[in-house]
């Protein structure tokens, strides 16, 4: 007996396969993670005391503070950089999906410290000169059978969110925290410069001080995945 084989049977299940295969492709080659560390190909590894005036340059090295650190809000840790998102799930007929509540970035002045080497790195929100990705350091939800741990519901307060019901039941809620956090280590890409120091800085005796700068065209590149550090410049 011949089985008779229908063509368009056969192509649908293949090319919905194949759709989901090319978005997953897509979603992971286009989401921040792989395209902080393909922005970073373009940048030439540097020393600091190698720093070379308006060449793209990277670094990485240890996060000091140059003015009175952050405090996360949930793990209480020092750090120059924060980002936090407070999300609730929400049904809509038989879809769901997470509505963002707060969603908080902090940034400040901070040192790398390299050897014994300082550079200076100065983010600013606005207008944004940076493009970062950091690893997310803290996570913690609730929600049915699950209460909120007391670390949780103060962060909660801090926004004025409740955590229950009217009818006391508790919400879909998740917490997602990443920091920057003085003494980790982080690496850098920007435009290298050596600028003049008009006022002393503790510990250091010279002059002039490098930096990693923005311009119109490049941010500063902020990150602290360990791939980051070992990658080197493509070759074109």
């Amino acid at each position: 007996m011949i089985l008779a084989i229908n063509f368009q049977d056969i192509m649908f299940p293949v090319l919905m396969v194949l759709a989901i295969i090319t978005v997953g492709f897509l979603s992971y080659y286009l989401g921040r993670k792989q395209t902080i560390l393909r922005k970073f190909s373009k940048f030439n590894l540097r020393s600091i005391n190698q720093f070379k005036n308006n060449e793209l340059t990277k670094i990485t090295g240890k996060v000091l503070h140059v003015h009175e650190p952050f405090v996360a809000p949930f793990s209480k840790r020092k750090c120059v950089i924060y980002y936090i998102k407070i999300e609730q799930k929400k049904s809509s007929g038989k879809n769901s999906y997470w509505k963002t509540l707060v969603e908080e970035e902090n940034v400040q002045d901070f040192f790398i410290k390299e050897n014994d080497e300082l550079a200076i790195i100065k983010p600013i929100k606005k207008p944004k000169n940076y493009f970062n990705y950091l690893v997310e350091d803290k996570s913690i939800s609730s929600g049915f059978l699950n209460n909120p741990t007391p670390e949780f519901k103060k962060v909660l307060n801090r926004y004025n969110i409740e955590s229950e019901t009217f009818l006391g039941f508790n919400k879909t809620l998740r917490y997602s925290e990443r920091i920057l956090e003085v003494g980790e280590m982080v690496t850098i890409g920007g435009i290298a410069k050596w600028k003049s120091i008009k006022e002393p800085i503790e510990g250091y005796s010279y002059s002039r001080i490098a930096t990693l700068e923005s311009s119109k065209t490049q941010k500063l590149i902020i990150t602290d995945l360990p791939e980051a550090k070992t990658q080197k410049r493509q070759r074109i």
